[in-house]
């Protein structure tokens, strides 16, 4: 029988998988990276709030001269919905307790006729890098007197980072709001269920011996 070598090192015992998997971690969730790209923002003067099958879509364009943008999209659960929605409303009556209730927008006259969103979309300029948007899961608010910047955050291990950066006119914020608590109000709405597929007849579907 062979002795073992007492001057062979020793292997450290190795994490069985499940461990490796399974280990909680913590991390500080008060701050968020903004990378080199993101760090500008982007403009924007037009809200739109698109409902996909599994996610919520935030359109944002900019529609002063032609050509009309999409200058950003950003892609949420519907999950991070209510919170978003709180944290918007609460910074906007922040805004209003600290400057007064934004400008109202313009409204349009009654006899022109407002385009449909499809013809919106029509008119749009959309690049490849923005159509296919920037995931996020939550956000952070700030705003001047006149601008609000929105920082939409993804938040995961090791540290929270900004997918995307829009700056819109405080006047803005009121109609991007109304259509957020549009948007839940219709999720939270009991949907109609499908009528079920037709039954075969009870004759046939008794087992004869």
């Amino acid at each position: 029988m062979s002795e073992p070598n007492p001057s062979s090192p020793q292997q450290p015992e190795q994490p069985s998988p499940s461990d490796a998997l399974t280990q909680q971690v913590h991390y500080s969730q008060i701050s968020a990276r903004v990378p080199e790209d993101r760090n500008r923002g982007t403009f924007a003067n037009y809200g739109v709030v698109l409902t996909g099958k599994q996610e919520l879509v935030c359109d944002f364009l900019l529609r002063m001269v032609p050509p009309q943008l999409l200058a950003a999209r950003v892609i949420l659960p519907y999950s991070a919905l209510p919170a978003l929605l709180h944290a918007m409303s609460e910074n906007l009556e922040n805004y209003r307790n600290r400057f007064g209730t934004p400008a109202a927008l313009p409204t349009p006259p009654p006899n022109v006729p407002q385009p449909k969103i499809s013809e919106v979309y029509e008119q749009l300029k959309i690049s490849d890098e923005v159509s296919v948007g920037a995931y996020a899961n939550t956000m952070m608010i700030s705003h001047t007197p006149t601008e609000f910047c929105m920082d939409f955050i993804l938040d995961l291990f090791p540290r929270p980072v900004v997918t995307q950066r829009i700056y819109m006119a405080a006047g803005q914020i009121p109609g991007l709001v109304n259509s957020l608590k549009r948007t839940l109000e219709q999720l939270q709405r009991p949907q109609p269920q499908p009528p079920p597929p037709d039954q075969p007849p009870a004759g046939d579907a008794q087992v004869k011996p």
